[in-house]
């Protein structure tokens, strides 16, 4: 066991039948990562994450390891994703790919922008208690701490993306129902990367815990990787699993400390 696991993760039973993933290989992976609930800790608001202090420095020799070839990919905006990880984050995908950085992305979508703007409005008005995060390219209606509160989001977040024209979408989420534009998912982060030249013939492999993330797994495994999910979720169209966040550090301390 490594220092990056813990005795509690590594007992910790998963209800599905998917085995751990095998160790990374350093010359061909390309690695997405998602952040809440993969690298750290899911927090009742979400400016609560706590970052383990190794976790950047983690990140920093993954990334070596890799020839460059890791991304984070999050439901959170760059600027947040900054805050958190300070520069160990060179290449990401933000609001499930309406922000990139390192790879290429389509402006947003002028329907979106004024469907956002006209969701503020209603939601404003109509939101109650259900905390309201406001990402500028996204809005999420988080109920984590109202558990009772949770049709209300789901119904006003089906509302708005009908009332949209198709332009926004819902994306469900733990204990969150995210309005984002219709054309931002997490596969379409993988794909844009697999263009770079960095990327050019390497295997896709997309770590993540949510609903949000299976079309990470998806564009991985279409691409010739596969998909790793955290946690003891099911269904989902990963092939391989790792119990917690521990486990996710774990796997990457291995490649850091394997052979040159």
């Amino acid at each position: 066991m490594t220092p990056w696991m813990t005795a509690a993760s590594a007992r910790l039973p998963l209800r599905h039948d998917l085995p751990p993933p095998p160790p990374l290989d350093p010359e061909r992976d390309a690695l997405f990562l998602d952040l809440d609930g993969t690298l750290v800790a899911i927090a009742e608001h979400p400016d609560c994450i706590r970052p383990d202090a190794m976790l950047a420095p983690l990140l920093r020799q993954a990334r070596a390891r890799l020839g460059g070839r890791l991304a984070i990919v999050s439901g959170r905006s760059l600027s947040d994703l900054d805050r958190h990880l300070g520069d160990a984050a060179p290449l990401a995908g933000g609001i499930h790919g309406a922000e990139m950085r390192g790879a290429r992305t389509a402006d947003l979508d002028p329907d979106a922008a004024r469907a956002l703007a006209q969701a503020r409005l209603v939601l404003a008005a109509e939101a109650g208690a259900l905390l309201v995060e406001d990402k500028g390219s996204a809005i999420a209606l988080h109920f984590r701490q109202r558990p009772d509160l949770g049709v209300l989001a789901g119904r006003l977040a089906a509302r708005l993306a009908d009332a949209s024209g198709g332009s926004l979408a819902v994306q469900p989420g733990r204990m969150v129902f995210e309005l984002k534009p219709a054309r931002a998912d997490k596969g379409a982060v993988v794909r844009a990367f697999l263009e770079e030249p960095l990327f050019a013939g390497s295997r896709p492999l997309f770590v993540g815990d949510d609903l949000t993330d299976e079309a990470g797994f998806r564009a991985a495994q279409a691409a010739g990787g596969w998909g790793v999910l955290v946690g003891d979720r099911a269904p989902t169209a990963a092939r391989f699993a790792l119990a917690d966040v521990a486990a996710v550090h774990a796997w990457l301390a291995a490649l850091v400390e394997g052979p040159p």
